[in-house]
């Protein structure tokens, strides 16, 4: 099997992000089993960062 540029093609094959049954979102990693928006699958309360919020509060 050849490395580089051909090798590429074959990686966009499977869907590694999937709806996330909590939020909602694009972002479920489906082998991580973790949700990168909310954290679902790795904790109960809801992911949060105070750089992450929305500006009109």
């Amino acid at each position: 099997m050849t490395k580089g540029t051909p090798s590429m093609g074959k990686i966009s094959s499977k869907k590694t992000h999937i709806r996330c049954r909590r939020c909602g979102r694009h972002s479920y990693h489906a082998q991580k089993k973790k949700c990168a928006s909310c954290g679902y699958g790795a904790t109960a309360k809801m992911r949060t960062y105070v750089w992450h919020r929305d500006k009109t509060e």
